[in-house]
């Protein structure tokens, strides 16, 4: 195994989506505890940390491809948690998501539109 893949990648993960990351992990670990390691070397310990843009980039690009990609809810608002986590506004957000309206269509934008009031209610909460 490639720990320093993994310790990379974990260490991304907790600046990202922090708390929501683990939950992710936390939720792998009982039934697909390899593709969780296997998500977070590759996407946290290779992909993340390449050089060419910096990880606000990296998440306004994640969220503009799960809220056009459509049914990937859960996926959007871990990535919502970690575009807050990493200095995007909420207005910048659901501005990102208006202009997906116009290429992925207005269902797509609608429904990213109430992920991401969903996260912002659950960082009201907190």
């Amino acid at each position: 195994m490639d720990n320093e893949r993994f310790e990379r990648g974990m260490e991304m993960l907790g600046r990202v989506d922090g708390e929501q990351g683990d939950k992710v992990m936390e939720a792998l670990a009982d039934i697909a505890p390899d593709f969780g390691r296997l998500m977070l070397e590759f996407g946290f310990g290779d992909i993340y940390p390449r050089p060419g843009l910096t990880l606000k980039e990296r998440e306004l690009i994640t969220i503009s491809a799960l809220a056009a990609k459509g049914a990937c809810e859960p996926q959007l608002k871990v990535h919502i948690h970690g575009a807050l986590n990493v200095g995007w506004t909420r207005e910048e957000i659901v501005e990102t998501f208006m202009q997906i309206a116009v290429y992925a269509g207005f269902p797509a934008a609608l429904n990213a539109i109430f992920a991401a009031k969903a996260v912002f209610g659950e960082r009201n909460e907190e």
